[in-house]
């Protein structure tokens, strides 16, 4: 009898989902006031509307479905789906039996899918939610997860991390590119999100590659079960607000400062100081971050190690204490505080590591012990070479024994596999013997000389991260090294889940940044600022990745950031002043590396924090004109802003000249050496600046001159290469090496005045060797009028 029933109840459920009795079959419709998804009875949408303007954006010509799943290494589209209309339950079958339902609700201004049943479970490999294919194309926001035109946006919002927004294009799951919850295509874009069944154990590529065949952990909760998205359509202009509703009403992080949302806070998007002063010297560098007029004093390396995150005794000898005063101050003089660390990353010297190493520690794979071992044993013979032979990946090549980390020099090729020249205790464990059979395991290192944790240990040291915030005030990071949430195999979700419980369990604003833009953190986040000073100086330094990254923030709802810049002990001010009008062009913040010793011994170091704080001003309160800021993009542009009052500045451009070029040629005995030259200054008079490029590949030039209207002679007393460069800017010439770090300067006297008009300009010079084939190339640089700018 009972048999009887299953095969009676099976047979009406297949009536049901074949005929449509008591379930609907039909078109279904979620909508909006403003926007209407519609599914057919095989999952596949049939209608993305705009009910405002009645536009369709769905692009019908390739295959768009709300739900898809991978199994057994293949794709699945639905065979079919039904609609209970009284539970609001969408139920698919997919061709490999795979029954899943989600249960879909339609709120104020966005509709919810969320995975609520899925059976057989282990059968599911994992969920695409999408792609959902539209006609949009003008501007695509890959990490957001938002496409529009000037008139609408259509969007998708991951709900929780176990959903990732983008396309699932690993094993892992993680997206190397800056986002994929939407992409352009060259008929439009797609949206979409997944989840990956975490809950079984596996043995994938990890680190984008990097870690072959390595054992993953399963994550027993993590599987789709929960899988949750929004979907809204809006008015363009009303898009973020969607998103700060959506953020509300499901429980996504939220992050408020004096009473704004991040994302729309006149504080997004400020420029910082990053500094490496001590407790002695808070009170030195409050004063030149208030001077320059930035929101925060951010320390470069605070912490003796990463993981359990005790202080440097070598800036805070008081520990946390030393760090609750230096806070205080900072705060009082209404600045954050924030402190550097590479998010995931565990120091060899931590606690985790040494005297006893934490089994949690990330593996990328294990063995056997063939032969015992005492103590003193150098050589370990282990069944199989497989982890341990990987010499691209093995900055440490350390393995663990039980509680002794051990390091090795390199692996036999042939049986018996041997760990050669093995040094014992290392990292300060205990060396001792172990049985065979003993596990033998590779740890996952990096470049750094660091180890990582597992999932369950980087959420304890992100709760112990979080704790000293709590305990101390510190309220600016940044999740630099985000990456390494990688290192568990995890994928994109291990990168969320750091910055997430770090988020969850601070109890107060805390402004932070990141190395990894991921679709969920996006809510957390308040700025990317990518960009880094080490490469060469304000202009060669990574300076076209910087503006390349403008677009990617206004795509995405980001407040512009230009990176990290230097200053140095010999930064000019026409340095600074370069970098300044890039930054205001873009409307963009920046840090500000500015150490102890530098600031002491800059001469114009008050001239270049001044200057930071009447441009960043005059930025932030918008005085720039639209027209302004597009010549202040350029880089070829050059300006100086000076203060009138406290609403207006005076903006002064700079003129360059077309190049004036001097090259070696053969001349007769006695013939002069000299190239002349005709410039017309058609500014005020004001002393002569120019720029010297030496172009070429050997040799260089030797004690150059310049001769002003027949009488007013400039001796250089410099040797310069090639790709360097000589600028005079008022009374110094300054020498910059080809990455255009400055190298040496020289002060000048009697600098002549271009006056107004027609002038006669001579230039020679001699060479470091006869074989020299240098061109010398000069540009004249005048300083013209002042155009008034207002704060608006």
């Amino acid at each position: 009898m009972k048999i009887f029933c299953t095969s009676l109840k099976s047979f009406l459920c297949f009536l049901f989902l074949q005929c449509g009795c008591l379930f609907s079959t039909a078109q279904v419709n979620f909508s909006t006031s403003t926007f209407k998804l519609e599914l057919d009875n095989m999952g596949q949408v049939t209608s993305l509307k705009d009910l405002i303007g009645g536009h369709e954006y769905l692009y019908p010509d390739t295959s768009s479905v709300l739900l898809r799943l991978k199994t057994n290494g293949h794709w699945e589209l639905p065979s079919a789906m039904h609609f209970d209309r009284s539970r609001q339950i969408l139920a698919f079958i997919f061709p490999s039996q795979i029954k899943i339902e989600v249960t879909a609700k339609t709120r104020e201004g966005y509709v919810t899918f969320e995975i609520t049943k899925a059976a057989p479970m282990a059968k599911i490999d994992r969920i695409l939610w999408g792609s959902f294919a539209t006609t949009i194309s003008k501007t695509i926001g890959e990490i957001v997860g938002v496409v529009r035109n000037d008139d609408f946006a259509i969007g998708i919002q991951a709900l929780n991390i176990k959903t990732s927004g983008g396309f699932p294009f690993n094993d892992e799951g993680y997206d190397v590119s800056r986002g994929s919850a939407a992409l352009k295509k060259k008929w439009g874009s797609v949206l979409q999100a997944y989840s990956i069944n975490r809950a079984v154990p596996r043995q994938i590529s990890v680190w984008n590659g990097s870690f072959q065949n390595m054992p993953v952990v399963a994550l027993t909760r993590e599987t789709v079960l929960g899988s949750k998205i929004a979907l809204f359509g809006v008015p363009e202009k009303s898009a973020l607000d969607a998103i700060g509703k959506i953020e509300l009403a499901e429980g996504l992080p939220h992050p408020m400062f004096n009473g704004d949302w991040i994302k729309q806070s006149p504080e997004s998007g400020r420029s910082y100081i990053i500094s490496n002063f001590n407790e002695d010297e808070v009170d030195e560098m409050v004063g030149h971050t208030r001077r320059a007029g930035l929101m925060s004093l951010y320390h470069e390396g605070p912490f003796n190690t990463w993981g359990t995150y005790e202080f440097n005794p070598r800036y805070f000898p008081r520990g946390k204490e030393g760090v609750k005063e230096a806070v205080k101050k900072v705060h009082a003089a209404g600045l954050h505080f924030g402190v550097h660390t590479l998010t995931n990353f565990i120091n060899t010297n931590d606690p985790y590591v040494s005297p006893i190493p934490d089994g949690r520690l990330v593996k990328t794979g294990s063995s056997t012990l063939l032969k015992s071992i005492d103590a003193a044993s150098r050589q370990i013979v282990v069944a199989s070479p497989t982890y341990f032979s990987d010499v691209q990946n093995n900055t440490l090549r350390t393995i663990q024994i039980g509680n002794e980390l051990i390091r090795y020099g390199a692996v036999s090729t042939a049986a018996p596999y041997t760990l050669s020249d093995c040094q014992r205790g290392a990292f300060k464990t205990l060396a001792t013997a172990h049985d065979q059979g003993s596990e033998v395991s590779k740890l996952l290192d990096h470049p750094y000389e660091v180890f990582f944790p597992s999932i369950d240990m980087q959420n304890e040291i992100a709760k112990n991260l979080a704790l000293i915030f709590n305990e101390t005030g510190i309220d600016h990071l940044d999740f630099d090294g985000h990456e390494g949430g990688l290192a568990s195999g995890q994928g994109d979700y291990g990168i969320e889940a750091f910055s997430k419980t770090f988020f969850d369990w601070t109890d107060h604003f805390v402004v932070n940044g990141t190395s990894n833009s991921k679709h969920f953190y996006w809510h957390i986040n308040t700025y990317c600022n990518w960009g880094e000073p080490w490469y060469g100086g304000f202009r060669e330094s990574m300076q076209a990745y910087r503006i390349a990254n403008q677009a990617l923030f206004a795509r995405n709802y980001m407040p512009n950031m230009m990176g990290w810049y230097l200053m140095t002990s010999t930064t000019s001010l026409a340095e600074m002043e370069w970098m300044l009008a890039r930054a205001a062009g873009y409307h963009a913040g920046f840090a500000m590396v500015l150490r102890v010793n530098d600031a002491r011994k800059n001469p114009n170091r008050d001239e270049l924090l001044d200057a930071i704080r009447e441009w960043e001003t005059a930025r932030r309160t918008g005085a720039f004109s639209l027209e302004q800021r597009e010549l202040l993009k350029d880089p070829k542009n050059e300006f100086h802003l000076e203060r009138v009052n406290e609403r207006e500045w005076l903006l002064f451009p700079f003129h360059v000249s077309q190049s004036h070029t001097h090259e070696r040629r053969e001349l007769q005995p006695g013939e002069p050496t000299y190239t002349t030259w005709n410039f017309i200054n058609s500014d005020e008079a004001q002393p002569l600046q120019f720029t010297m490029e030496i172009k070429g590949k050997e040799g260089g030039i030797v004690d150059p001159v310049i001769t002003l209207d027949q009488f007013a002679e400039i001796q250089l007393p410099v040797s310069l290469g090639p790709d360097e460069r000589l600028v005079l800017d008022g009374t110094t010439a300054r020498i910059y090496d080809p990455k255009g770090k400055q190298r040496s300067s020289l002060m000048l006297d009697n600098v002549p005045v271009l006056s107004k008009g027609n002038h006669s300009i001579k230039f020679k010079t001699a060479y470091s060797t006869e074989e020299s084939s240098i061109l010398v190339e000069i540009f004249f640089k005048t300083r013209g009028s002042g155009e008034i700018v207002k704060k608006n």
